[in-house]
């Protein structure tokens, strides 16, 4: 078997069996949220999108649509049902966390409607199988080649990076369209490596730099995230240097916890919009006396997030992460 095709049939078995079992579920959206099953999802849409930036675009995108609308489906769950736990203890907060359960419940519901629609659980169910037969006429590169088509594509990703950066040199001025645009961006160029099953390695150069430790603290060290998967059978690599990987997660962790308050900000003021019936800057306001936070509290996130990322982009670590590919001992 090819080691793109085994790639892609490591996360289908995985996720095959999380709908075998979610069939047998009174509300299978609802077991499969709870059961993790973004994660191979996220694996197999970044395969998708890796491979359709490789070779076989049309059938890789039309394979990756697939995956993104359920990752994207369980996203939303996850939004709504992450802010509802968070207030669910506070009295005061009763209403909005109603407001968020039930909409936390309709996107389950939506969930459901895809599984069946699409096939993916049900009597009908086919499209795990359907997707492996496409994958079977791709024409998978051998290994050097693809390795190669890797590195491609990994720095055509950063480039891109780099033209949402310029775009908004001046300094972000929203979370959801720029903030989390951003951060989602730079969470592909990690999830790729786990995606890719010890095709991609680190490697250190020791290149020095005085300010490369301030990104290496324990929590990214230490996270099993940032270790790559076994080299398995793979014959060749795509080599990241090491503390660049490691300043990348960093980034990645600090954007997150910006996009996470801004986002409660934006959830609570969509809540209160919807049950009080009053215009989105009179919601956001009385979000802020809700959440007891500054009336400039989105305005400080968006300002934090841009100094973080221009001393980040400054550095130039993302220019710097590619290493370049080898070939395996003998």
């Amino acid at each position: 078997m090819k080691n793109g095709l085994a790639r892609f049939e490591f996360y289908l078995l995985k996720l095959e069996a999380l709908f075998a079992q979610a069939a047998k579920e009174k509300n299978p959206g609802l077991w499969l949220y709870s059961n993790n099953a973004r994660t191979p999802l996220f694996m197999l849409e970044g395969l998708a999108k890796l491979y359709a930036g490789i070779h076989n675009r049309k059938r890789f995108e039309k394979i990756k649509v697939h995956f993104k609308l359920l990752e994207d489906t369980l996203g939303a769950i996850d939004y709504y049902d992450s802010f509802a736990k968070e207030f669910a203890a506070d009295p005061a907060m009763a209403h909005i966390t109603e407001y968020l359960q039930a909409q936390s419940r309709e996107k389950i519901q939506r969930l459901n409607d895809i599984l069946i629609e699409s096939k993916w659980i049900g009597e009908k169910e086919s499209s795990v199988e359907k997707i492996r037969t496409r994958l079977q006429g791709a024409g998978w590169l051998q290994p050097k080649d693809e390795v190669k088509g890797i590195m491609d594509f990994y720095t055509s990703s950063i480039e891109v990076i780099k033209v949402l950066i310029l775009a908004t040199s001046k300094g972000f001025t929203q979370i959801e369209a720029e903030v989390h645009a951003l951060r989602r961006k730079l969470r592909w160029l990690s999830i790729y490596p786990q995606a890719l099953q010890g095709a991609i390695q680190l490697t250190d150069s020791h290149i020095p730099d005085e300010n490369i430790n301030n990104y290496l603290v324990p929590e990214i060290v230490n996270s099993a995230f940032n270790k790559m998967p076994d080299a398995g059978n793979n014959t060749y690599f795509l080599l990241l240097e090491k503390n660049y990987f490691l300043a990348l997660s960093w980034m990645i962790a600090e954007l997150g916890k910006l996009k996470d308050k801004g986002l409660k900000i934006i959830a609570v003021t969509e809540a209160l919009q919807q049950l009080d019936a009053i215009p989105q800057n009179e919601a956001q306001q009385k979000a802020y006396t809700v959440l007891g936070e500054d009336s400039a509290a989105l305005q400080n996130i968006l300002s934090e997030a841009t100094t973080i990322c221009r001393k980040y982009f400054e550095a130039h670590y993302l220019d710097q992460l590619i290493h370049g590919v080898a070939a395996a001992q003998t």
